[in-house]
């Protein structure tokens, strides 16, 4: 070994960092890495104008796999109440994921026979987004929501919300005091969770005998397939299987019944469960076929895993090689959207306002202020009309229909709606978005109707 190799090696003994914590379900040290993005900061922490000159804490942004139960997740290096303390996500700003929710409660209310007799517990329920629903149909409800900023807009729309993390002292509090749940559901809550056992063996408690779980959560396997990494962020404690979660449900003495495949988020995953002991609700086909999907297609192979992170090396550098291309052409380019998932891209590629002069958001709550990090700032989508940029950098691509529909009038210029993934190349099919295949699409609007394609392929 040569002199300098060796001081490289004794240098990185020396300083490297401390050991992962342990699986935060089974217990198994965590030695195996899904993908290292750096270090970032909270993603839905927005800096203020009087906080601009203020430096902000940036955390490692490391996801590992654990090679006994198969859970990817981050440590847990900020605690829940300083990431939902001022808590910036309120669910109500998206008209597509308004009608999820809906089409949701007609389900439930239907299938379950929910009643005036009935109580629906939501665990996260945000504003009130879908609880709303439920009481329009006479049912009764409950939300249980960390962040109190936003759990006072539920309870300004008349829906009873309780502000607490949710855990077993919680079930505990609401079974003695509101009582046990006929349904009890949490829609993009099981990641967040840091400690996920008491999480879900809180829903065991609160949960009536006969009653029924349902949960969505985006997809692990979509996530590897689509090479979802920006969806990787502090706040996502945990990024799921199936097969992951059909154990860590089994720990507690919750069966999983069914399973749906929304296509939400990229694709998630709609689980429903019941007590173990309590047999009414048989178990569907669709548990078997996916479990074994899963299997097939690698999610139980540590082979899966580690091809992960240069794929996600290599989508930085044709997002970057993009962006300095247009830079040197002149041409502008902005943002839509401040979701968390813009701002893991954006830090992960180091992407600043020399690549992408602002970015925009229908949300009040966010506008006028900065997204963490990059410090690019957030303003009202009427400025992309006043400034006719030539890119549009659609960041909440799971909402890319909605934007679309949004941001039409900027085919009046010629402009480009885009997602930035993978390799750029041009081609005259219809507009399309192929995720699951890898394939990210961007639609550059002519003046008359009809319109190209562009898309970023590994």
């Amino acid at each position: 070994m040569s002199t300098s190799a060796s001081a490289v090696e004794e240098a990185y003994t020396k300083f490297a960092p401390p050991p992962a914590s342990p699986c935060r379900f089974c217990g198994t040290p965590l030695t195996y890495t899904f993908v290292n993005l750096g270090t970032s900061p909270l993603c839905q922490n927005h800096v203020r104008p009087s906080e601009f000159n203020m430096a902000e804490p940036f955390y490692p942004l490391h996801a590992r796999v654990c090679n006994e139960c198969f859970l990817v997740q981050l440590d847990e290096f900020v605690s829940p109440t300083e990431v939902f303390n001022d808590y910036a996500y309120f669910s109500s700003y998206s008209v597509s994921w308004l009608r999820h929710a809906q089409r949701y409660t007609d389900m439930a209310a239907e299938r379950f026979s929910l009643n005036s007799s009935s109580l629906v517990v939501e665990i996260a329920s945000n504003d009130g987004y879908l609880l709303q629903y439920f009481v329009e149909k006479g049912i009764p409800v409950l939300g249980v929501e960390p962040a109190a900023n936003v759990a006072e807009y539920a309870q300004a729309k008349g829906i009873n919300t309780m502000v607490r993390f949710f855990g077993r002292d919680t079930a505990q509090h609401v079974a003695t005091t509101v009582g046990q749940a006929d349904l009890l559901l949490g829609n993009n809550v099981l990641a967040h969770v840091p400690d996920i056992n008491d999480f879900v063996g809180g829903m065991q408690v609160l949960l009536k005998p006969e009653g029924v779980i349902t949960m969505e959560f985006p997809h692990l396997l979509r996530l590897i397939e689509g090479n979802q990494f920006d969806t990787i962020y502090h706040e996502h404690f945990s990024y799921l299987s199936f097969n992951t979660v059909e154990r860590i449900f089994a720990h507690h003495g919750l069966t999983l019944f069914d399973v749906e495949e929304v296509p939400t988020h990229g694709g998630s995953l709609r689980i429903f469960a019941r007590h173990t002991a309590h047999e009414a609700q048989p178990v569907t086909a669709r548990v078997a076929e996916l479990r074994e999907r899963e299997v097939e297609a690698g999610i139980l192979d540590l082979a899966l895993y580690a091809a992960f992170e240069e794929k996600t090396k290599e989508t930085k550098r044709k997002l970057l090689d993009f962006l300095i291309e247009a830079a040197r052409e002149g041409k502008k380019v902005v943002g839509y959207g401040a979701p968390g998932k813009g701002n893991t891209l954006l830090n992960y590629c180091g992407v600043r306002t020399d690549f992408m002069e602002y970015t925009v958001d229908l949300s009040p709550h966010k506008q006028g202020n900065f997204l963490p990090g990059t410090r690019i700032p957030i303003l009202h989508p009427n400025h992309i009309k006043q400034t006719k940029p030539d890119y549009v950098l659609i960041l909440p691509w799971n909402l890319r229909e909605e934007i679309m529909e949004q941001m039409a009038e900027v085919r009046s210029w010629g402009a480009n709606l885009w997602c930035p993934f993978r390799k750029l190349r041009f081609t005259n099919k219809p507009a399309y978005f192929n995720r699951e295949a890898g394939e990210l699409v961007a639609i550059r609007f002519q003046k008359a109707p009809s319109f190209s394609v562009m898309s970023f392929l590994a």
